[in-house]
């Protein structure tokens, strides 16, 4: 077989040992090793199938491994053995099919005889099944026998057939065709013996007879063969339903897109009973193998060949099964199983790669507009700053109090500008690594809110303040949540017309407090709300020294930190609402402000100036 892969087109050499299913074996574990040592030194693989019907298991591995080819040694039996059938080699050849070709091939013990026994027809049976067809196939006749005899010795040989016949049938539901035929044997030596003249000896004098006990005999042999030929057809109906079930799971799981490969592999080591299951992979013939995924009780398998079952997927991949072999049938299912193995494989190293390259175009793109940002909105402070410092420090031009500080103060700007865009920036990168760390505390908002409008520097607008005195406290970072109320109206006040009022807002739900800030600006399209939150966006037509579009993004982030939502809505009338929702303190007790700093129901307002933080 050897010598003809290595002539072909390279094709893979298998070699197939069918063990008896009742542990029975034709050949010693130092047998098989010496096979198996030669096999793998021949460049092939070798296998280890279950099957009671060797012709029948050889050539369902073949067709479950697409096997083209079956090379088989010619038969050792002696002439007088073929009684008990044609032998393996002339039924494989017979029943390969037309896409199949077998070469036998000669050696020096053919003809010479051999110990190996025909498997019984009654396999398909169970144990138990088997041994109570004997039981009543033997016993029962002469129970029968005593009863006729002694208790109703008058009914007649026709009658006493049919009971006869009864027990044949009985036999052969039970345990198939050799208890059945057994017992019509047995049965009609009695019936010739006790019940037909002349009785007592075993002749019969009356032709019907003879015709009454040959017909006896052959509706017992009849009925032995076709309860044996129902039950291998039960046994073949409930695998090959089984089996449609198990290969209808698989196909709904890969419909259902399910990838999990642990999952698989465990529903295989659950299919087929097994200790462990183990998908190795190497990366050429000569690399060792390593294991890609497995599951069981038991530790896996280093290389294939020192599994129970080796199923191979090509040259660089196996299913290397633990706890037991199995027959040429299971295989043909487990080829399935790994074929699906091999699929969900291969997709998640395609979805791996394909989230590989989505992390780099989306560190392009934010590399991209940071490489924007620093050449113009980073730049324009810094030559604003350049600019300040080269007049003030020229000896050329006598410069007056109020131009000294004009250019003092445009510096102090230039400055605060660049403070805040690099602040948005280093908290962008601090969300994108996930080292965002909130420290959950209890909190009124009608303490952060005024904070953060502290630390706002815009040069003018109009903030109204309403958020009730008994309004309950958020579970939320003090700090986190003071950029993001920040970041929100700095962008409410950077898009609002000139003498507009930017309104925040906050109210309660059951378990939740709202913190809104509506503006009257130019309102965002629903289909770009979303949009406007991811980095370096900044919509429509805004400044280009307005900033780097990282004010939504950054409170999105810090507010998913919290454990928030930032949302935005259309403001009735025209404008922008953005939403804050941070989880509610349960049942405890608002803390209230110090009666002489406000009055309890008093709405706060504040007109921001440009001296503001």
């Amino acid at each position: 077989a050897a010598r003809m892969a290595a002539k072909g087109s390279g094709g893979e050499v298998m070699a197939v040992y069918i063990a008896r299913s009742d542990g029975l074996t034709a050949a010693s574990p130092k047998e098989l090793a010496v096979q198996r040592t030669l096999v793998e030194d021949l460049g092939g693989s070798f296998h280890q199938v279950i099957g009671d019907d060797i012709p029948a298991a050889l050539l369902e591995f073949a067709r479950g491994v697409n096997a083209t080819q079956i090379v088989l040694g010619v038969s050792r039996r002696k002439a007088w053995q073929y009684v008990f059938g044609p032998g393996v080699g002339a039924t494989v050849a017979r029943e390969s099919g037309p896409d199949l070709d077998v070469h036998l091939v000669t050696h020096d013990r053919m003809g010479k005889g051999t110990d190996l026994s025909r498997p019984p027809r009654t396999a398909r049976l169970g144990r138990n099944r088997r041994v109570c067809g004997w039981l009543i196939g033997m016993a029962g006749p002469v129970l029968l026998s005593l009863l006729l005899r002694g208790v109703a010795p008058g009914l007649g040989l026709a009658n006493d057939m049919l009971l006869f016949l009864t027990l044949t049938v009985a036999a052969a539901l039970l345990g198939g065709m050799l208890p059945a035929l057994a017992s019509a044997a047995f049965g009609s030596l009695l019936l010739n013996y006790y019940f037909t003249p002349p009785v007592h000896h075993v002749l019969i004098s009356n032709s019907r007879n003879i015709v009454a006990l040959v017909i006896f005999i052959a509706v017992a042999v009849s009925v032995a063969s076709v309860v044996d030929l129902a039950a291998r057809r039960t046994h073949q109906a409930a695998r090959l339903r089984a089996e449609s079930e198990i290969l209808s799971h698989l196909a709904g799981s890969v419909l259902r897109g399910e990838n999990s490969l642990g999952s698989l592999l465990e529903t295989v080591r659950e299919t087929f009973g097994m200790e462990s299951v183990a998908l190795l992979e190497r990366e050429h013939d000569l690399a060792p193998w390593t294991c890609t995924a497995g599951v069981g009780t038991r530790a896996h398998v280093e290389r294939p060949e020192h599994a129970d079952v080796d199923m191979p997927m090509g040259a660089s991949m196996s299913l290397a099964l633990t706890g037991r072999v199995l027959t040429a049938e299971d295989r043909r299912v487990l080829g399935a199983f790994a074929a699906q193995a091999a699929v969900v494989l291969d997709r998640q190293r395609l979805r791996t790669e394909a989230e590989q390259a989505r992390a780099l175009a989306e560190g392009n793109r934010i590399r991209t507009a940071l490489l924007a940002a620093v050449s113009h909105d980073l730049r324009t402070p810094l030559a604003g700053i350049k600019a300040s410092v080269s007049s003030l420090r020229s000896d050329d031009v006598e410069w007056s109090e109020e131009d000294r500080a004009a250019l003092l103060e445009a510096i102090e700007e230039g400055a605060d500008r660049l403070d805040h865009l690099v602040g948005n920036l280093l908290d962008m990168s601090r969300l994108q690594t996930d080292t965002v760390t909130p420290l959950i505390r209890e909190l009124d908002l009608d303490e952060v809110v005024p904070l953060a409008l502290d630390a706002l520097a815009v040069p003018a607008g109009n903030v109204d303040l309403d958020i009730p005195e008994d309004l309950p406290m958020v579970a939320a970072d003090k700090g986190l949540l003071e950029r993001v109320v920040a970041n929100v109206i700095e962008n409410a006040l950077k898009y609002s017309p000139a003498g507009a009022t930017v309104l925040v807002a906050a109210s309660t739900t059951a378990d939740q407090v709202q913190l809104r800030v509506v503006d009257r600006g130019p309102g965002v399209p629903e289909d770009a709300k979303e949009r406007i939150f991811e980095p370096f966006q900044r919509h429509g037509d805004a400044p280009r020294g307005a900033g780097v579009g990282l004010g939504l993004a950054v409170a999105r982030g810090f507010t998913e930190a919290l454990g928030g939502t930032l949302t935005a809505e259309d403001t009735p009338g025209g404008g922008l609402t953005m939403v804050l929702v941070l989880p509610r303190v349960p049942d405890r007790p608002h803390a209230q402000a110090p009666s002489d700093d406000r009055p309890d129901g008093a709405r706060l307002s504040r007109t921001p100036s440009p001296g503001d933080g």
